[in-house]
């Protein structure tokens, strides 16, 4: 993308300084989720533990999450704190990503990148909310294959990184499809593009599924999937709209022109 006129202006330690600023209030902004996510530790780690008690329940065996030294139950605490932080915060965090880039964006693009973030953000807690049902049952799916009388004492740290990853993983794909939208839109990608590449859209959701739901049963991964496909579909739906539209409008200013 070229570079805009007010952007040519700004000399590159202004930019620097800018982005300095920006990260430095992203920062910030998720310290303060952070010492909130402190608060709402107890019932937070309740609810991660949960799972592992269900599971203990179904047949007598001893699960439970283990702290495995002095300082693992605080670095716990930290972990699980920050990453509440991470999610409260992340419209703040994703609104100084779009003030840092805005200046540099026509005004079309702006109102683009602005409903990015305002989309996205629903998408992603809409996506890492899914990633949170489906930990019980896939907590429940592997325990099974823990022999009888014998005892899983899961430790905090790895049970604590598994979770994150599991939420973040959908998260992050919930928000894939509102990128493709907004690149269509502001003419980057054309909706040929993502159409030609549907049937490997559908291989990277199920395999997606498949990585990221640690259960061994097909339904689980099937419903999974589903809705990534689905969303890849309604953002294809919406950049066909859009090309059309365009392509529309870009004949009638032609007709006008030559007429």
């Amino acid at each position: 993308m070229a570079a805009r006129k007010n952007s040519e202006r700004m000399p590159l330690g202004a930019h620097l300084a800018e982005l300095r600023r920006r990260l430095l209030l992203a920062v910030l902004g998720v310290l303060i989720g952070a010492v909130v996510g402190w608060f709402l530790y107890t019932p937070v780690f309740k609810a991660l533990q949960e799972p592992l008690l269900t599971a203990a329940a179904r047949d007598g065996t001893i699960i439970n999450i283990n702290f495995t030294g002095m300082t693992s139950a605080f670095d716990v605490r930290l972990k699980v704190s920050a990453f509440i932080g991470l999610i409260v915060t992340s419209p703040w965090w994703l609104y100084q990503v779009w003030a840092f880039v805005t200046p540099g964006l026509k005004k079309t693009e702006r109102r683009y990148a602005l409903g990015f973030v305002f989309t996205a953000v629903p998408m992603f807690l809409i996506g890492a909310g899914l990633g949170w049902l489906l930990l019980p049952r896939a907590v429940l799916v592997l325990t099974e294959f823990v022999p009888h009388g014998a005892t899983n004492l899961t430790d905090a740290q790895m049970y604590l990184s598994f979770v994150m990853r599991l939420m973040l993983a959908f998260g992050i794909a919930f928000v894939l499809p509102v990128l493709m939208v907004v690149l269509n839109m502001a003419s980057v990608v054309r909706a040929r593009t993502w159409a030609k590449g549907w049937r490997w859209a559908i291989v990277i959701a199920f395999t997606f599924a498949a990585v990221m739901t640690p259960t061994p049963d097909a339904w689980t991964m099937v419903l999974v999937a589903l809705p990534i496909c689905l969303l890849y579909v309604i953002a294809l739906g919406l950049c066909i709209l859009h090309d059309r539209r365009y392509d529309r409008r870009q004949e009638s200013l032609i007709a006008a022109a030559l007429g």
